[in-house]
C-alpha cells in the first residue's frame, strides 16, 4: 500500500539592508526545491524586491533548479522570499541489512578497462575532492571501524552517522566556512554543514560516493506551545550511493542520527556546500552587513493552522517583523561568508 504523502508550506526569507547604495549586482539562487521520486513540488514562487533587471531560470550541472538574477539600477536593499508547497512520500529503505557489501560498491566505482554503468558513471562525480571536502587518510582511519569486511554499505553508513553523532558536539561558534575537515575532526565540534562534510569526506576516503544535500528540517514546538513564524532552519545532510537500493541513493543525517524521511525537505544536491549555497554573487558598492534570514515550515495536514499564521505565510502578505528580525541560519550564514566579498 502506498503511504499518504505529507504536505508542507515553506517560507524562506532573506533580507539584505546594504547600508549604502549598490550600483550593480549579480546573484545565483538555489532557493527552488528539487523534484524527486518521493518529493512533489505543488507550487513554488520567488518574490524579489527590488525586481531584477534580468532573470534566467534553469538547471545547474547537478540537476538542481537555479535562478540567475542581475540588477543594473542602484538599490539599497534586497529581499528574497521563496514560498513553496511540498508533498513528501515516506521513502525509508526497506532493509539496510540487504544492501550490497561496501567493497562491492567501491569496486563498481573504481577505474578499470570495462565501460561503467550509467548510474555508476554519474555517481563517480561524488568520489573526489571538492572545495570543502578534502580526502585525507585520517578520515579513512576514522571510518575504518564502521566498515569491516563484507559489511552492507548502508549498515556501515549508519554506523558512521551514529559515531559522528555520539562523538561530536553541535556548536555554532566552533567553526566557519573555511574551517578544514581535519580541524573539525580534531575539535569534535561544529554545525550541520561540518558534520555533513566530515561524513562525506570519510566515505570518499574509503572509495565510496557521497553527496551533500541542502534543504529544510521541520522543527516541532514543545508540547502545548504554538508554532512560531521563522523558527525553523535550513539544514544539511548526506546522501550515500548504494546501487539497487531504492533510487540508488540513501540519505543520512549525522546531526540528528537518523535517516531522513518525511520531515526533511530537499532543495539541492551537490559535492559540498559551495555548489549549492542559497545565495551567492557579486555586488558593486554597499556596506558590510549580514542578512536577516527566517525559515518557516508548516505541516498542512497535521492540524488546523491558525488564521494569523496563514496570513503571515501568504505569498502576497507583507513579511512580519518576526520574520525579518531573525538571524541567519547556519547554511545561509555560511553562504554569506562564502561570498563575503560579494553578497554582503
Amino acid at each position: 500500500m502506498v503511504e499518504k504523502p505529507v504536505r508542507y508550506h515553506v517560507v524562506h526569507e532573506t533580507r539584505y539592508d546594504y547600508g549604502s547604495i549598490v550600483s550593480l549586482s549579480q546573484q545565483q539562487l538555489h532557493l527552488s526545491p528539487r523534484i524527486l521520486d518521493w518529493q512533489q513540488v505543488i507550487e513554488q514562487h520567488i518574490k524579489i524586491d527590488p525586481p531584477p533587471t534580468w532573470r534566467r531560470d534553469g538547471r545547474d550541472p547537478f540537476g538542481n533548479p537555479v535562478s540567475w538574477i542581475a540588477f543594473h539600477a542602484p538599490h539599497d536593499h534586497l529581499l528574497l522570499r521563496s514560498t513553496m508547497t511540498i508533498a513528501i512520500t515516506p521513502h525509508l529503505p526497506e532493509n539496510i541489512e540487504q544492501s550490497p557489501p561496501w567493497e562491492s560498491v567501491r569496486a563498481h566505482l573504481a577505474y578499470d578497462s570495462t565501460a561503467p554503468r550509467a548510474e555508476d558513471l554519474d555517481a563517480m562525480r561524488f568520489l573526489f575532492e571538492s572545495p570543502h571536502v578534502r580526502i585525507k587518510h585520517e578520515l579513512a582511519a576514522y571510518a575504518a571501524d564502521c566498515f569491516p569486511p563484507e559489511r552492507p554499505i548502508l549498515v556501515g553508513a549508519q554506523a558512521l552517522m551514529a559515531k559522528i553523532f555520539k562523538e561530536f558536539t553541535f556548536d555554532p561558534e566552533a567553526t566557519t566556512v573555511s574551517t578544514p575537515i581535519l580541524e573539525v575532526l580534531e575539535k569534535k565540534r561544529g554545525v550541520c554543514q561540518d558534520f555533513a562534510h566530515l561524513m562525506i569526506g570519510c566515505l570518499r576516503a574509503i572509495g565510496l560516493a557521497a553527496r551533500y544535500v541542502s534543504g529544510y528540517l521541520l522543527t516541532r514546538p514543545p508540547p502545548g506551545k504554538p508554532r512560531l513564524i521563522g523558527a525553523d532552519a535550513s539544514h544539511a545532510w548526506v546522501s550515500v550511493y548504494a546501487p539497487d537500493c531504492g533510487n540508488d541513493w540513501v540519505d543520512f543525517d549525522p546531526t540528528n542520527n537518523l535517516l531522513p524521511n518525511t520531515e526533511h525537505i530537499t532543495v539541492a544536491i551537490g559535492r559540498d556546500f559551495a555548489d549549492i549555497s542559497p545565495l551567492r554573487g557579486i555586488i558593486l558598492g554597499g556596506g558590510g552587513t549580514e542578512p536577516e534570514v527566517a525559515v518557516t515550515v508548516t505541516p498542512l495536514d497535521e492540524e488546523e493552522i491558525p488564521a494569523a499564521l496563514l496570513a503571515a505565510l501568504s505569498v502576497h502578505a507583507d513579511p512580519p517583523e518576526a520574520v525579518l528580525g531573525k538571524k541567519p541560519s547556519e547554511p545561509e550564514k555560511m553562504a554569506n561568508l562564502t561570498a563575503s566579498a560579494s553578497t554582503s
